[in-house]
């Protein structure tokens, strides 16, 4: 069974792979698949979807930042879509019972309300792995994202407890412990060097994390996360995440396979989901013009909504033991998870065109945008710039700090990751925060001084939109970028940057250059030396 499931999940996820849609809605299909054929999910699938959930939430906490939560953009706009969602849809399944819609037919007030609720949720698993795969968790509406998530995530918590009558253990009062723990778990952590014990440690501290809070009666996913945010911001936390990073998404392959075996539905349950995926059109809405009266500009608040335009898995849970508590009827259970499926569907095809829907559709969004802005979403733009290095990472820190010394402050550079770049000013770089893919951006920036647009960004993706964005402002400057692979390269080339680097081929000739400079240079001490 292990390496059937397996098999099922590769071909499907190569299939659609191959169609250009993402290989998560495979894994999707693989788990329907295989229970329509009569298998079922054995131990070892749970444990893996289990594990990949954990790991995830271990790797948010690492890149979150606590004061994020605590913004009224974050906590106010949940609080708010959560009552205004649940009202609305909780009408709306009502409205449809009555009209005697099969599935929906005696659908009581309770039942309805805790369909409502479980639907509320947007899910972790999906909106973190689509900002990962786009390198998008650090921008604005990125972290928007995810702290509504997390927060989504403690309300879902505190429900669970609540409607199961489990109150945690005396001792949980001890993990409150854990804040002065931190010195030492960031110690821990800073031993391992940068071999395999690194993301080994990860998931020592994860799941030992999990398993603490799982003793003391509270979820042990919660525990992974917290846990992550300790070590939020220390000097290992993104390489960290980083080392993780393909163990996370394998294990979660787990997971979205394990969603299909649910149960079998009939036609009555299919058209339930289909009906119930129609309410993310709704929640879309609800979701942006919350945000946009929250001060937030129309871009960041289109983005986040529709990157959360899906249920959670937490719903599933909510509904499962719902039922086991004989509140609802179980085929719910299948309709929502017919309905998680679809609007996983949903959310993987529509975001990954929604930077080319913002730039078709942005002064129509705008309009809804409030007049004042939030401090985080004024520009301050430098001026007088000649070269401009968009993503300050790795490479691009390098990239900057070499062109500095060779043309000084003519080049600035800029990044969507805030933190990242408070900690670079603080050491005198010329950095500024924005969001490269965003089109307002570059419609508020002096282009004209600028000559050379350095794009040192994770996917090619993101180098193609903003190559886009550039041209759509009239820049006529160069325009450079980094890829991986030589097929990146020339696709890259084809979408008309002037001059695209291998990573890893260019980065050994560079190598190879200054190498020879030291020779060169001792030679050139000989050949100059005076004789005696």
């Amino acid at each position: 069974m292990d390496y059937l499931w397996i098999f099922f999940a590769f071909a499907c996820g190569l299939l659609f792979r191959f169609v250009n849609l993402p290989p998560l809605i495979g894994y999707l299909l693989a788990g329907f698949l295989l229970h329509m054929f009569g298998f079922e999910a054995n131990e070892s699938m749970r444990v893996l979807a289990d594990v990949g959930i954990t790991l995830m939430l271990f790797t948010i906490g690492l890149k979150l930042n606590m004061r994020d939560l605590l913004k009224r953009e974050v906590w106010a706009s949940t609080s708010t879509h959560i009552i205004l969602w649940s009202s609305v849809s909780f009408v709306f399944l009502l409205l449809i019972g009555f009209v005697g819609v099969p599935a929906f037919v005696g659908l009581d007030d309770q039942s309805a309300a805790i369909v409502a609720f479980s639907l509320c949720f947007s899910s972790t698993v999906c909106v973190v792995k689509l900002l990962q795969d786009t390198g998008e968790t650090a921008t604005r509406h990125g972290r928007v994202a995810i702290g509504i998530l997390v927060m989504q995530d403690i309300i879902a918590v505190l429900y669970l407890v609540a409607i199961t009558g489990e109150i945690p253990s005396p001792w949980a009062l001890l993990l409150v412990s854990l804040i002065w723990l931190r010195p030492l778990i960031k110690k821990l952590v800073e031993q391992t060097g940068h071999s395999e014990l690194l993301p080994l440690a990860g998931i020592f501290l994860a799941l030992g994390a999990y398993q603490v809070f799982e003793l003391v009666g509270i979820k042990g996913n919660l525990g992974a996360l917290i846990v992550g945010m300790l070590l939020s911001g220390t000097l290992k936390s993104a390489e960290l995440a980083k080392s993780l990073l393909s163990f996370k998404d394998l294990f979660l392959i787990g997971f979205f396979v394990s969603i299909g075996f649910t149960a079998l539905p009939d036609w009555s349950m299919l058209g339930a989901a289909v009906i119930l995926s129609l309410l993310l059109i709704v929640k879309f809405l609800l979701f942006f013009f919350i945000l946009c009266s929250a001060r937030l500009r129309g871009r960041t608040a289109f983005l986040s909504s529709l990157v959360m335009s899906n249920f959670s898995e937490f719903g599933l849970i909510v509904i499962a033991l719902s039922a086991d508590l004989n509140l609802i009827d179980r085929k719910w259970l299948v309709i929502l998870a017919l309905s998680v499926s679809f609007s996983f569907i949903f959310t993987s095809v529509t975001y990954r065109v929604a930077h080319k829907i913002y730039s078709q559709w942005k002064h129509r969004i705008k309009r809804y945008e409030t007049k004042l802005r939030l401090r985080e979403d004024v520009y301050l733009l430098p001026h007088s710039t000649e070269i401009l290095v968009v993503g300050m990472g790795r490479v691009g820190r390098g990239t900057y700090v070499a062109l500095n010394q060779l043309v000084g402050e003519k080049v600035w550079g800029v990044d969507a990751n805030r933190d990242r770049v408070k900690v670079q000013k603080r050491k005198g770089m010329r950095v500024f925060p924005g969001d490269g893919e965003d089109p307002d951006l570059w419609d508020n920036l002096d282009l004209s001084s600028i000559k050379l647009v350095l794009l040192a960004l994770p996917t090619i993706s993101d180098s193609h939109n903003i190559t886009e964005q550039l041209r759509k402002s009239h820049y006529e400057g160069k325009i450079a970028a980094i890829a991986r692979y030589e097929d990146e390269k020339q696709d890259l080339l084809h979408a008309g940057i002037d001059r695209v680097f291998n990573f890893f081929a260019e980065t050994g000739t560079g190598f190879a250059d200054e190498s020879l400079q030291l020779i060169d240079s001792t030679v050139n001490t000989k050949k100059n030396k005076p004789t005696v």
